[in-house]
This record gives structure tokens, C-alpha cells and sequence, in this order.
């Protein structure tokens, strides 16, 4: 007997180990699609390849998902759980009733580049989705970077309001610190995974990376005509001594 059948039997049984049985069923598709779509891309995946991998037949994919779009819907939800704004937001709540910017921004960036090492695979998935105009991407974007971009930019908007940063476009600043951690990953993971080009550990770059960021955001004194902090003044210049411009007269 086939495993495709064995498993639409324990699936028909009923009772607590069918559930069992279901729920672990759905997990392995869900895995074997996400790793077929990340070697393979979206076009380059049919379902019949994905229930080949995974052991079973095409009825028992669309058994636990009426269509495509509800599997790429399964597979965010199953990533849900460790790469959330509100997973992110939890990671640094601590350092935010501090109001500790260096570490509420490394904290962020190293939690990101840990789970870009540790999940490559649904780095790479991501990756095939915005390339192909896949609908998983506007997903993923509605769902993780629309609400990443709000925290991080409230967050930015309370410093400002504080006098901590400087006035910029909040959204400017998640892009350009959401940009260099992306980057830095795709780096690792797609075009120089021997890192023959940048060697250097998770926490090294989260921390070089934040303090580059914050440089260039924080509220700095305003400064004087002379060029330093404070004064406000104008720098007033010196009259040419009249002696210096006195041509002596020689003698007649």
C-alpha cells in the first residue's frame, strides 16, 4: 500500500493521533515547499513536484490547502512566530523603556542577521518571490515590513520628539538601517558566503552597523560662526592693524 494512501486512511480515521498525523502532515508540506521554492523558485515549482518530495499525492496537498495562495499564506504564518515586528519589538522592549538607542538598534540588527544566517532558506525564498513579482512578496510585505517600518519609526519619531535625533523622515532612517543589515545578509548568503570580502562576526557588524546609524541621526549642539558647539554668534574679524598698511616714508 502506498504511503498516499496510508496517509488519506489515518487522515479519515479521526480521533486525537489523525489530528496528530494531519497537523504534522501539513508542517512537512510546508517545509518541502518552502525548500523547493527556494532552490527553485515560484514558476520553476509545481504542486506535483511538491507532493513527489513530500511522499504524497496531489489530493493530499489541496487536503490541507484549498489553493496556492493559502499554502503561501501557511508558510508566513509558520515563520510568524520567530520573525515578527512584535517578536523584533520584544527582543529590545527593555532597551526602549531605557531609551538606550545603541542598543535598541543593535539589539534589532543582530536578532535580523541571526535569523538571516540561521533561515537562509526563507532568505532565499523571499528573494525568488521579489524577483518574479510573486504575490508571497506583497504578502510578506504587508504582513512584516509594513509593520516593521511603523516600530522602528515610532521609536525614531519618540527620540525625535525627545531632542535625542535629529528632524529627518523616520521612514528614512528604518530604510537606510533596514537596507545595511539586508545587504550585509544577502552578502553572506547569496554572493559571498566564503565572506572573502567581510569577516567579521553577527555582533561586530550589529554594533558597527548601529553606531554608523546613529552618527549620522543623532541631535548634535548647534554650533557657532567659529564652527564650534554653542556661541551662536557670528565670528567678527580683526581691522587691519593701521601700522602694518603705513608705508614708511623714506627721507628726502
Amino acid at each position: 500500500m502506498s504511503r498516499a494512501i496510508e496517509t488519506v486512511k489515518a487522515e479519515a480515521a479521526g480521533g486525537a493521533s489523525a489530528r496528530m498525523a494531519g497537523g504534522e502532515r501539513r508542517r512537512q508540506i510546508i517545509e518541502v515547499a518552502m525548500r523547493l521554492f527556494s532552490q527553485r523558485g515560484f514558476r520553476g515549482t509545481t504542486t506535483k513536484e511538491i507532493a513527489q518530495e513530500a511522499g504524497v499525492s496531489e489530493a493530499i496537498i489541496f487536503r490541507h490547502f484549498a489553493n496556492k495562495q493559502e499554502l503561501y499564506r501557511a508558510i508566513l504564518d509558520f515563520k510568524a512566530c520567530s520573525g515578527s515586528p512584535a517578536d523584533l519589538q520584544s527582543s529590545v522592549a527593555d532597551a526602549i523603556r531605557r531609551k538606550d538607542d545603541f542598543a535598541v538598534f543593535y539589539g534589532l540588527a543582530l536578532s535580523l542577521i541571526e535569523r538571516h544566517e540561521n533561515d537562509t532558506e526563507f532568505l532565499r525564498l523571499l528573494t525568488h518571490s521579489a524577483l518574479e513579482g510573486h504575490e508571497l512578496a506583497a504578502m510578506f510585505w504587508d504582513r512584516n515590513v509594513r509593520g516593521l517600518y511603523e516600530f522602528v519609526g515610532g521609536y525614531v519619531r519618540e527620540r525625535q520628539r525627545d531632542g535625542a535625533l535629529r528632524e529627518i523622515d523616520p521612514r528614512v532612517v528604518v530604510r537606510a538601517f533596514l537596507g545595511t543589515v539586508i545587504h550585509h545578509s544577502l552578502n553572506n548568503t547569496l554572493w559571498d558566503t566564503r565572506r572573502s570580502l567581510l569577516d567579521v562576526s553577527n555582533e561586530r557588524a550589529a554594533e558597527e552597523f548601529a553606531r554608523i546609524l546613529l552618527e549620522g541621526v543623532k541631535a548634535r549642539a548647534p554650533r557657532g560662526g567659529d564652527g564650534k558647539p554653542g556661541g551662536g554668534g557670528k565670528s567678527k574679524r580683526r581691522a587691519p592693524s593701521r601700522r602694518k598698511n603705513q608705508r614708511r616714508q623714506s627721507p628726502k
